[in-house]
């Protein structure tokens, strides 16, 4: 078992005792760092903006090849746009394509049958029976009183 005991005195040993400063020196200090810290940041935000600015001019030119457009429209482009991302430069395209002499692709035949395809189960669908409906009529065709009122619920299902 070891005894180790010291005063929390001893503690304050290590540390560097520097020249009690008064309160106009601290407030230099502060300012100069807060100056500093300002200066640090505007540096910072502008190297921000650059790098944003590239990032943008980048993905608008490539977008451009892509489409084979003349890149002198990216100038257009970072005008017209303020999210700038590829979907939002090729649907940018599309809407302006007539300035640029670009035929606007039609819809491919996969839409085509995907739209078809869609068509088909609305129409499928949309007379379907649901459990909803289902129990509707089983509630009519208790409450029914004659041979009429069932054939009016049997005609109106159809």
């Amino acid at each position: 078992m070891s005894n180790n005991y010291w005063d929390d005195e001893d503690d304050d040993l290590d540390t560097i005792e520097e020249a009690p400063l008064d309160g106009s020196d601290l407030l230099k200090k502060l300012r100069k760092a807060k100056r500093a810290d300002e200066k640090r940041i505007k540096e910072l935000t502008e190297q921000l903006e650059g790098f944003s600015k590239a990032q943008r001019e980048a993905i608008v030119k490539s977008t451009l090849e892509k489409k084979g457009v003349n890149l002198k429209a990216a100038r257009l482009v970072m005008k017209d746009l303020d999210d700038i991302n590829e979907e939002s430069v090729s649907n940018w395209l599309d809407d302006n394509a007539d300035l640029f002499g670009l035929t606007v692709a039609e819809e491919s035949d996969v839409n085509q049958m995907d739209r078809a395809a869609l068509r088909n189960q609305d129409m499928v669908t949309q007379n379907a029976l649901t459990p909803d409906r289902a129990n509707d009529i089983e509630y009519r065709m208790s409450q029914a009183t004659s041979e009429e009122d069932i054939l009016a619920i049997l005609r109106s299902q159809q």
